[in-house]
């Protein structure tokens, strides 16, 4: 079972690469993006059952990702909001934890930790929904 991931970012160049990378290596699948505030908060709130888990960027080209962040406050509890960016101070992760945040990566040297998390989240939702577990993946 693919973990669908809806990507806020307005680099197409990095969203690209990170969207090949986590298909190929966390059985994601990438089910929308969004290069804007306004874009990220009406398609994740708007498509609520459609999604598992959002990875957003904190600049983007109209508005900023914290806006995507508070707009999904109220999702379900077995979604997952992550931040990737390359401004991943401590005073950044404090805000994006105060706004629900599950957790937070740095883009320059932490997307080897997104894809184990995507993959752990993935073999977990697979489990929770009583889907077999491809193990391959984890490995």
């Amino acid at each position: 079972m693919k973990l669908r991931t809806y990507i806020v970012e307005d680099n197409a160049t990095i969203r690209e690469n990170l969207i090949g990378t986590l298909e190929e290596l966390a059985e994601v699948l990438a089910v929308g993006i969004a290069e804007t505030e306004d874009e990220g908060k009406e398609w994740l709130t708007a498509h609520a059952s459609q999604w598992d888990l959002a990875i957003v960027d904190l600049f983007l080209r109209q508005g900023s990702g914290l806006g995507v962040l508070a707009a999904c406050r109220d999702r379900a509890s077995e979604q997952k909001m992550v931040v990737l960016s390359n401004y991943a101070t401590p005073d950044v992760r404090m805000r994006c934890a105060q706004l629900g945040v599950d957790a937070v990566f740095d883009k320059s040297n932490e997307i080897d930790a997104l894809v184990d998390y995507c993959i752990v989240h993935g073999t977990q939702r697979a489990a929770a929904a009583g889907a077999p577990v491809n193990r391959s993946a984890c490995s």
